[in-house]
């Protein structure tokens, strides 16, 4: 689980590892922060941060989707 200050503190190339989506061996799936992550001035708890994942799959994750991905690999 990753901390909205922690989301904010983001940068292009870190890698975020999603907790329940797992890859064929069982590991957790990498996530590369593939920009800066957006924040809103008139709401502070407001985040979209840029995702990629494999060669073709684009996604954003919002401030509703922090408590799925981690910064550190999570053992299953």
């Amino acid at each position: 689980m990753i901390t909205l200050n922690e989301a904010k503190q983001l940068r292009v190339g870190d890698i975020l590892y999603h907790t329940t989506h797992l890859n064929a061996n069982g590991t957790s799936q990498r996530w590369k922060v593939n920009g800066m992550v957006k924040t809103w001035k008139r709401d502070s708890n407001r985040i979209s941060i840029p995702v990629k994942h494999g060669l073709y799959l684009y996604d954003y994750i919002t401030e509703n989707e922090l408590h799925l991905v981690s910064l550190t690999e999570v053992k299953k």
